[in-house]
């Protein structure tokens, strides 16, 4: 495997990184604890071509892959600015699109996602089958040409935001009779479709919801794809980059939180006139942090090469590994950042506190770290399934 970017990658980090600094941790936060959305930085990464890196050109994007997308997420992530909704709309939703949609779908949508004027949002979850995709309840029936839909979805991210939420439902195969899964552009404004914000202790400036759907009526070109035989590939396509996307914003957050700490313990002295960084007991943590930040980042670069080169078996294997390492090494990051800082580092100003519920989440979600190591047990060491 190579490890060297090309050169048009580095100008990416370095671009990217570029703007997200002319913004800041301190833009994020406003945003949020104002009850506002990043709505500058997503456009302006939008007009610069960021938004579309793994979309094809055909339709308006730059071409690249999931390599490309994951690090406009972890640079973004890096200057302080993690946002979330570029996990849900160009890598989930434009992936399924690409991959999975018809022409159709893939001209009306993908140069929105491409340019930031189009938000996709992602529903899956719901209150019931919590990780069990299998007890999913939202159903969809024919009736005539269309489509009646109807369940409940939960911690939705970004529908405030969002033209329209792909929704994960189940239908029955009339051949055989079985509950099969489908996926339907469903526009947010739809009749007989709801939401109501659900209140989390997370700092960010993209909210989450709850979704209710009463015999929504969608028209036939609502389903993803020619058939309902895309659906269940289609879900699929669209998970290793979400955990790819999600791992290399974890990445970009530790380092974000290594770099604060970093800058604050090198100057502050309190004994002695030496500072607090030169002290084994402050220094040793941040380097242990640093060391788990950058193994996941390069599982996050094997997943990402693994994906692009089309080998989605293995890439499912890496993806959820470097889901796992990054979850966990961005939670150690800030939680270390925070108690190198001391009393500082629970205060606003010093921003890395502010960063503790998005990290504690990313051990949970997408998908949680006992999962993962389920998937790992079956998938790698070959034990029996234990769920």
């Amino acid at each position: 495997m190579n490890f060297d970017p090309t050169g048009e990658q580095d100008q990416l980090r370095d671009a990217v990184r570029s703007l997200g600094r002319r913004y800041g941790h301190r833009y994020f936060v406003e945003k949020a604890k104002a009850g506002e959305h990043t709505t500058e930085l997503w456009h302006e990464a939008g007009r610069l071509g960021y938004l579309g890196v793994n979309i094809p050109t055909e339709y308006g994007g730059g071409g690249g892959g999931i390599t490309d997308l994951a690090i406009v997420c972890e640079e973004l992530a890096a200057v302080g600015c993690p946002l979330l909704l570029l996990v849900v709309s160009p890598a989930i939703a434009a992936t399924v699109i690409n991959r999975h949609g018809t022409e159709e779908q893939r001209k009306r949508h993908l140069p929105g996602l491409a340019d930031g004027s189009q938000k996709i949002v992602f529903a899956i979850t719901e209150p019931e089958a919590g990780s069990n995709f299998h007890r999913l309840g939202t159903t969809a029936r024919r009736d005539g040409e269309d489509w009646l839909v109807s369940g409940r979805k939960c911690y939705i991210s970004g529908v405030d935001e969002a033209g329209h939420v792909l929704v994960v439902a189940r239908t029955e195969d009339t051949a055989s009779g079985k509950l099969k899964p489908a996926l339907f552009l469903v526009p947010t404004d739809a009749h007989g479709m709801t939401w109501s914000k659900l209140d989390m202790e997370i700092v960010s400036p993209e909210n989450q919801f709850l979704l209710y759907l009463d015999e929504v009526r969608l028209p036939g070109h609502a389903l993803v794809g020619e058939s309902l035989d895309a659906g269940l590939p289609a879900l699929f396509s669209g998970l290793n980059p979400e955990r790819i996307t999600v791992a290399a914003m974890g990445a970009g957050t530790g380092r974000y939180a290594i770099e604060r700490a970093s800058e604050y313990t090198a100057t502050r002295s309190v004994w002695g006139g030496r500072t607090i960084g030169s002290h084994q007991g402050v220094s040793h943590p941040l380097a242990h942090a640093a060391v788990q930040v950058e193994l996941a980042r390069l599982m996050i670069q094997k997943a990402a090469t693994l994906y692009d080169a089309g080998r989605d078996l293995e890439a499912g294997i890496s993806a959820n590994m470097a889901k796992y390492a990054a979850g966990e090494a961005a939670a150690l990051a800030v939680d270390t950042a925070v108690q190198a800082l001391g009393g500082a580092g629970m205060t606003t100003e010093y921003g890395v506190a502010t960063l503790l519920g998005a990290v504690r989440a990313g051990r949970i979600a997408p998908v949680s770290r006992e999962m993962i190591l389920n998937f790992v047990a079956q998938h790698v060491l070959g034990q029996d399934k234990s769920y």
